[in-house]
Formats: C-alpha cells, structure tokens, sequence
C-alpha cells in the first residue's frame, strides 16, 4: 500500500472534509458496499455532531442517508487517530477513512493507493467479446449503460471512427454497469447482449451498436414496452448472425443478472461510480471524452506501450 502525496487537513470547525466523491451516488447508483462501523468510542457527542453536520451540510447530503462516525483507533500518522466515517441508505453502506487530530480540532482525508497489483488484472474480460485487435498493447475497457445518453455518445465516438483509425492497435472491451435506480430497462438490455455475447461477438457490437443508436425508440412508453423492444432486437440479431435460436430464446427468457451484477460489484471496487467509464491501459477517464481528446489518450497509451501512433486521418 502506498499513501498518497497529499495530506489534505482543514479545521473542524470550516470546510471540515476534503472528500472527492459525490455522495448523492449513493442513492444514484447503489454504490460500493461497506462494513459496520464500530461505536462511536471516546469521541465526544458535540465532535460527532460536528462531523456529521459539516458533512451533510457542505456535500448536500440527503436526510435519507444516515452518517454514523466509528471510535478513534491509533493511525500511523503522529497526532492523529484513525476514525471511519460510514454513509448509509436503504442498508448501502460505504465506508472512508479518516485521521482526527489528538485535540479533535482537525480532520484530515488521507487516501491509500494500493499499487501492488496492475490494475487492468483486476478486469476480469474473459469471454467479453473484442473490437480492434486481440494482440493489441493498449486495451480499452468501457463500463457501460445501454440507457445512458452519455454511453450513447461515447459508444459513437468510439465507433467507427476511432476503431477505424487506431483497429490494429487497440482493443476495446465493454464491461456492463447499468445504473439500476435511473434507468430502468438498462440491466435488461445488458442481459439480452450478454445472450448474444456468448453465441457470436458480431452480434453482440452490432446489438450494442442498434441499442446506443436508438435508445429513444427503444424506450418506448414504458420499461415494459422496452423490454419487449428489447428482446425483438435481439432475436433480429440472432437471426441475422444464425445463432442458434432456441439456446438464444431460451437466455433471454431466463433473464439471469447474475453476470451483469458481478460485473457492477468488480466496477464498485475499482471506484466507478458513473457511467461511462473507462480504463485505457490502467488509466480512469470518466465521462464522454470528445474524439480530439481521445486521441490523445491513445496516442499517449501507445507510445508508453512503444507503439506508434496512427496518421490524423488514419484508417486501418
């Protein structure tokens, strides 16, 4: 484990937390999961109460999640303990370490890096169906929700352009990371693709490419109606790729989250807490980063990979 550079501490009494997430997430996407704090220890009522309040008051915190503060433990750093701060809806928890001051007058936000492990090898894209080139140096891999707008533009900067200039050099990989409370036909979407992801990889992009194109039409007036838009564009699929149409029937029938929810629980812990997300050879981008941008990204991936960078106006 590595500490982070930075040792952000701010008086308890102003600007009490240095916290980079956005704690509306937590009932957004039903985030990462956490354990119980402990009690609250030595730490006065008033010092609790201070903690919460300032947290509440300066993120906008809804009166829906409850904010519990653990007992001080000894920490590593000199003058400080160790306290864990846990916010929690609808039995969510997630859970952040803290350092308080000896006096209690100051709190602090120290941040671990664990660098003991690559991340991409946390990715787990066995059997994820592949664009671009296999044997490619720089792998993208985009978490991504078929209802999300964002998603939807993302999913056509990627392709074809991006795919059509950097092909022999890349490979992009998607992982799904529906966002369940938002968008409710997005984990139905993620099965269906799923059910054609494990007869033919063609099927499965072409699918992603029908779906992020014409989501409105898709969505219809209802998730119900939508699902049924849904599973029409799948078997239109199946057909079209001569899958075999009773395994495939039988799939989306089955309607089985359990793939997709696995993929949302490896997403949590690597920090995703949007959509989309990506990891290109180890490095976050969150968001829909235009296509100038994302070049550059490439361009810099490929050229810490040794490669060379296509042409402006490449295609492959």
């Amino acid at each position: 484990m590595l500490y982070s550079s930075h040792l952000k501490v701010v008086p308890l009494r102003k600007n009490l937390v240095c916290l980079n997430v956005f704690l509306f997430l937590i009932l957004a996407t039903g985030g990462c999961k956490g354990q119980s704090t402990a009690a609250s220890g030595a730490l006065s009522p008033d010092v609790i109460h201070r903690i919460q309040t300032e947290i509440r008051s300066r993120y906008s915190v809804s009166q829906q999640v409850d904010i519990s503060v653990s007992g001080p433990e000894s920490s590593d750093v000199p003058g400080y303990d160790k306290l864990i701060v846990t916010f929690t809806h609808d039995a969510k928890k997630t859970n952040f370490d803290f350092l308080l001051s000896k006096d209690r007058k100051t709190l602090a936000r120290l941040e671990k890096i664990d660098i003991s492990q690559d991340l991409m090898s946390r990715i787990d894209v066995k059997g994820r169906p592949v664009r671009g080139n296999q044997n490619a140096k720089v792998t993208i891999v985009n978490y991504d929700d078929f209802q999300c707008p964002f998603c939807a533009r993302m999913h056509a900067t990627l392709f074809p352009d991006l795919l059509n200039a950097y092909g022999s050099k890349v490979k992009i990989i998607y992982k799904d990371f529906p966002l369940l409370e938002i968008h409710p036909w997005a984990m139905h979407a993620a099965i269906d693709a799923n059910c054609l992801a494990d007869q033919n990889s063609d099927a499965y992009w072409d699918f992603a490419d029908h779906i992020h194109a014409n989501a409105k039409a898709i969505a219809g007036k209802n998730p119900s109606e939508a699902y049924v838009n849904l599973d029409k564009a799948a078997l239109e699929q199946g057909e079209k790729h001569h899958l075999d149409a009773q395994k495939l029937n039988a799939c989306i029938k089955k309607s089985d989250e359990s793939a997709v929810r696995a993929s949302m629980a490896e997403a949590d812990k690597l920090g995703v807490d949007s959509t989309p997300t990506l990891f290109i050879n180890g490095e976050k981008i969150s968001g829909a980063v235009p296509e100038e941008e994302m070049r550059a990204i490439l361009d810099r991936a490929l050229s810490d990979a040794g490669e060379k960078a296509p042409a402006a106006n490449a295609k492959n």
